[in-house]
């Protein structure tokens, strides 16, 4: 395989393109909330939209439309779908919650003492409405490269 057949493979740019959009809304969207510019966020999990929703939603449709959705791979991709973005609600978020409550133990715990511990990360997930926005991202993303580039 080379570089020329990466770049021919028209649901991973998809994907990739999906993804990207959504690491770059993040910054706009989080500066209107806080009037700060966080670049940070632009490597990081977590806010609106889901990246992971983005890249995988993008990626399936895609697979979708260029090999048809009887076709096994976009049934996987489907499947593969349906987990990342429970995962993203679900689990991450819960951990999220967790490290924020992890966190608030430990300034209680060791207030007062001169002892230094990095906070644990506390986004990580997403709500139901950041996934749902990084899903409409990548459906948005997928249906406009087909139609521009069948």
């Amino acid at each position: 395989m080379n570089l020329i057949e990466i770049f021919q493979n028209k649901a991973l740019i998809a994907g990739l393109i999906a993804w990207i959009l959504a690491q770059v809304i993040k910054l706009p969207l989080d500066f209107f909330r806080t009037r700060k510019w966080n670049w940070s966020l632009m490597l990081t999990t977590g806010g609106m939209p889901s990246s992971h929703s983005s890249l995988m939603t993008a990626t399936t449709l895609a697979i979708g439309f260029y090999h048809g959705f009887a076709n096994p791979l976009f049934a996987l991709g489907v499947a593969i779908t349906m987990i990342v973005t429970y995962d993203a609600a679900g689990v991450r978020q819960q951990a999220g919650i967790h490290a924020r409550r992890i966190n608030v133990l430990f300034d209680e715990l060791l207030k007062g003492h001169i002892f230094s511990e990095k906070d644990l990360r506390e986004v990580i997930g997403h709500t139901p409405l950041e996934v749902a926005g990084g899903i409409l991202l990548g459906i948005i993303v997928a249906t406009s490269q087909w139609l521009i580039w069948k």
